[in-house]
């Protein structure tokens, strides 16, 4: 019986699949021919645009360029957002304030920013001045869409003929883009983005708002920014009076405002006024006739004093200006004195002995360009150089610019180290070989040590002990710590990281180590101690407003990095930093390739780092830390400790001392740091003295106590 109903339902189960077999068979050929027609009216209708011939290659290639074009515009529309996010609301109005810089004595050492009223209109300036400018700088500028091509096509050709940069391709439009929404930062993603701006300006401005926002906010030598204010500083007049000849030179400031200057070089600036005249009969714009009188009687500048301004530090100090400003922090307020903790005498002992190393020793180590920062422990930045010459190049490589610090980052190695409870500066460590996968380090000498306290490893720069370390307590750690300490930069974890791969700036290096001269407390960099509106009220000041760095490391980290540290100097690669009578704490760094040679240190009452290297990212004459850095930074922080008393540091025998005659005043505190009733020629003679009288009992033994652990000063240092 039950086989009987099994047997009547797959008997069902069957009828029902044949079916619904039946039923999809219909469909399909009652679907399918009505389909099949349709499809042969679509070919037969597409079959009247087909082409042979020349006809379908056109057609091959407007669709490709069809296809190539909507896949640029795409990747225009992602390139251009990064641009696009710089035009906010107050973009006219980012540099719209006014700012008076003072030294750290009061007096007035530069201006940035533009005043709020329309200076002068461009009406009123003189016919010859607009034409000069663009027969010099854009001559088709009321012509292109804010990128001349021919122009750029013209740079790139020429450019390419001298196999160097000869002519700029960027329209006056791209300039001011740059002024007003970028940095001097040479990268492509900067040209890109200046691009954009520079579409973006043509569309929201006119040809003339244009042109007169670039004759107002170009920098024009002498801390001057806009031709009426160079007008005022070289000729003594408003731009509406200036002559042809002077109109001339005026012009001839926009390429290169520091070389052309004629307060600085009158020949070269005479000769730049010619080349902006041959351009003015060049564009049709004159005739030979008309600017021969300029050329018989060249411009003259009204005698001035012979000033050099810290341009670097004034670019940096007034972008921190500005980021307060549009914080909050001056309550609306837009003409400001700031006075900053920048130290006048010490800026051009800086500057000066960067100019005299390169002169001396450029060509021995194939090397040609520095920067350098000196600051207070608390952070107050008393000088800057952030390149050879501002003139030739705006570009800040003490702020900007990122290279690789070498040995100089084993400091967060072994700080993490001490912090980790595991090291001391008299452990021991093996320096034999070591591998990580297929990377095995090797140290400067070609040789290994074996056992080596920890403190003998730091000041010798031993490559291995760092790594061995850096795995020990972990590479995470220790970017966390060195970001903490002040480091900006991306770091990323690498087999090379603990030798110093990744790259800071000069700025961030310095800040960093000034956290261990500060206690371990973060030493926050800044140039502005008071900021004053314009009735010389007090607004914002550094003692009361600022908020105080966080505690980074322990008294116990700070005292045993503070010892291995002196190491350095004392017995170590950095021995040509050793200043007399003061202790000096520090370390060297040389890049892969010998490409970067740093010195970062300290004393009891400065920070100093100081880099060496090329813009193209060159090699050098095999130039590392302990050599060029080393001997500038010692030559530098001699001339700033004139008239400072050294204090004890944590970890170290009391210093010495050596008859300073002051004490040195803390994070920007008002004051100078030499008697303002002396000279500074005064001062230093007075200094010598003292030193002879510190050192009249007798020479300093050459055997030096170093927390317990006696070293041999050695008579020639090897430089890494």
């Amino acid at each position: 019986m039950g086989d009987w109903f099994t047997g009547r339902k797959r008997a069902a189960l069957k009828r029902r699949l044949l079916a619904v077999d039946a039923y999809i068979d219909d469909a399909v050929s009652s679907v399918l021919p009505g389909a099949t027609r349709k499809w042969d009216a679509v070919c037969a209708a597409f079959d009247r645009f087909r082409v042979r011939g020349w006809r379908r290659w056109l057609a091959e290639f407007l669709g490709e360029a069809a296809t190539l074009g909507v896949a640029g515009t795409v990747l225009m529309l992602a390139l251009a957002q990064p641009a696009f996010r710089e035009t906010g609301d107050d973009w006219l109005n980012r540099g719209d304030i006014s700012v008076t810089f003072l030294d750290r004595h009061g007096n007035e050492i530069g201006k940035r920013g533009v005043m709020q009223n329309d200076g002068v209109p461009l009406s009123e300036l003189p016919p010859h001045l607009i034409m000069a400018a663009l027969a010099t700088e854009d001559r088709r500028f009321y012509g292109h869409f804010g990128i001349d091509v021919m122009g750029t096509l013209r740079a790139v050709v020429q450019n390419a003929r001298h196999q160097g940069v000869k002519q700029g391709g960027s329209s006056i439009t791209q300039q001011l883009a740059k002024n007003i929404f970028l940095s001097n930062e040479r990268t492509l993603e900067r040209k890109i983005n200046e691009a954009f701006l520079a579409l973006w300006l043509e569309h929201h401005l006119t040809k003339d708002e244009i042109l007169k926002l670039y004759l107002d906010r170009a920098y024009m030598g002498g801390g001057a920014f806009g031709v009426d204010a160079a007008a005022q500083f070289y000729f003594g007049k408003s731009a509406r009076e200036v002559t042809l000849a002077e109109s001339a030179m005026l012009a001839g400031l926009f390429k290169a405002p520091t070389k052309f200057a004629p307060h600085i070089n009158l020949a070269a600036a005479r000769a730049r006024a010619s080349v902006v005249l041959d351009n003015l009969v060049d564009a049709g714009m004159m005739t030979e006739g008309q600017v021969q009188v300029a050329r018989f009687n060249p411009a003259t500048p009204k005698p001035v004093q012979q000033v050099t301004s810290p341009d670097y530090f004034l670019d940096w100090a007034f972008t921190e200006i500005r980021n307060m400003a549009k914080a909050g922090a001056f309550n609306g307020q837009r003409v400001l004195v700031v006075r900053t903790a920048l130290d006048p005498a010490v800026q051009r002992h800086a500057e000066a002995s960067v100019e005299q190393m390169l002169r001396q020793y450029g060509e021995q180590y194939d090397v040609d360009q520095a920067a350098v920062v000196i600051m207070e422990p608390g952070g107050a930045v008393r000088a800057m150089v952030g390149g050879r010459d501002y003139g030739v190049s705006q570009f800040n490589r003490a702020v900007d610019a990122y290279r690789q610090p070498g040995s100089s980052f084993k400091t967060y190695v072994y700080a993490a180290a001490f912090a980790s409870g595991k090291y001391t500066p008299d452990s021991v460590v093996v320096d034999t070989g070591i591998c990580v996968g297929n990377w095995c380090p090797q140290n400067y000498a070609r040789k290994f040590a074996g056992k080596v306290q920890l403190v003998n490893a730091y000041a010798r720069s031993i490559n291995t002990v760092p790594v061995r370390l850096a795995l020990a307590v972990g590479q995470r750690p220790i970017i966390q710590l060195a970001h903490a300490m002040g480091i900006r930069s991306k770091l990323d974890v690498g087999r090379a990281f603990a030798l110093g791969v990744e790259e800071v700036s000069v700025m961030d290096h310095t800040s960093a180590y000034a956290t261990i001269a500060n206690g371990g407390r973060k030493s926050q960099p800044h140039a502005a101690v008071e900021v004053l509106d314009s009735k010389g009220e007090a607004l914002w000041r550094q003692d009361r407003d600022m908020k105080p760095g966080d505690q980074i490391l322990g008294a116990h980290v700070v005292a045993d990095m503070d010892k291995i540290m002196l190491a350095v100097t004392e017995a170590g690669t950095g021995g040509r930093a050793r200043m007399d009578g003061w202790q000096v704490l520090g370390k060297t760094g040389t890049s892969q390739s010998y490409r970067d040679g740093w010195f970062v240190g300290f004393t009891s009452s400065l920070v100093g780092g100081v880099w060496f290297g090329n813009d193209d990212f060159t090699a050098t004459n095999e130039m590392t830390g302990g050599s060029l850095p080393a001997m500038t930074w010692k030559e530098i922080m001699t001339f700033a400790h004139q008239g400072l008393t050294p204090r004890p540091m944590l970890g170290l025998p009391a210093p010495a001392g050596g008859g300073a005659v002051s004490q040195a005043p803390t994070d920007g505190a008002a004051g100078a740091s030499r008697s303002r009733n002396l000279t500074e020629g005064a001062a230093r003679v007075l200094t010598e003295i003292g030193a002879d009288a510190s050192t009249a009992g007798g020479r300093p033994s050459d055997r030096a106590s170093l927390g317990g652990l006696e070293i041999i000063r050695a008579p020639r240092v090897i430089a890494r």
